[in-house]
């Protein structure tokens, strides 16, 4: 099963380069009509994210809409489906960044709860435990 790297998703989500938007649209129908799906890995996902708000100023709403949109998509496969599916619905009711829920779902996902952390927001989502300085 093919691959596809974060600067392909980019541009299918943002749609800042016409001639790679073509391209990646044009090698996504090209697998689809071969019966192939698109593979995603986790690290793709989590570089996409922060490069949707990081580079392209995404708010949360925008990002999830866009993950949403993206983990709906049939011809895309994901890494950790769902650990990423989990991550985005914390994400989505909490105020811990996405990587924080993503690091927590995969470590729950694993059965290795909890996620001890430093981060008062992250601790604050469900499977993490906040480490006292004391």
């Amino acid at each position: 099963m093919p691959s596809l790297d974060t600067n392909v998703l980019v541009r299918y989500v943002v749609h800042d380069d016409s001639g790679q938007l073509a391209a990646a649209k044009r090698l996504i129908a090209r697998c689809v009509a071969e019966g192939q799906t698109l593979f995603i890995p986790v690290t793709v996902t989590l570089e996409l994210e922060w490069v949707l708000r990081a580079s392209f100023g995404y708010e949360k709403d925008s990002v999830l809409r866009a993950l949403s949109n993206l983990f709906s998509a049939a011809e895309l496969t994901f890494e950790s489906e769902r650990a990423l599916e989990v991550a985005l619905q914390l994400y989505r009711e909490g105020s811990a960044d996405f990587a924080d829920c993503l690091h927590i779902a995969l470590a729950s996902e694993a059965g290795e709860r909890p996620l001890w952390t430093f981060d008062k927001s992250a601790a604050k989502v469900i499977g993490a435990q906040l480490i006292r300085n004391r």
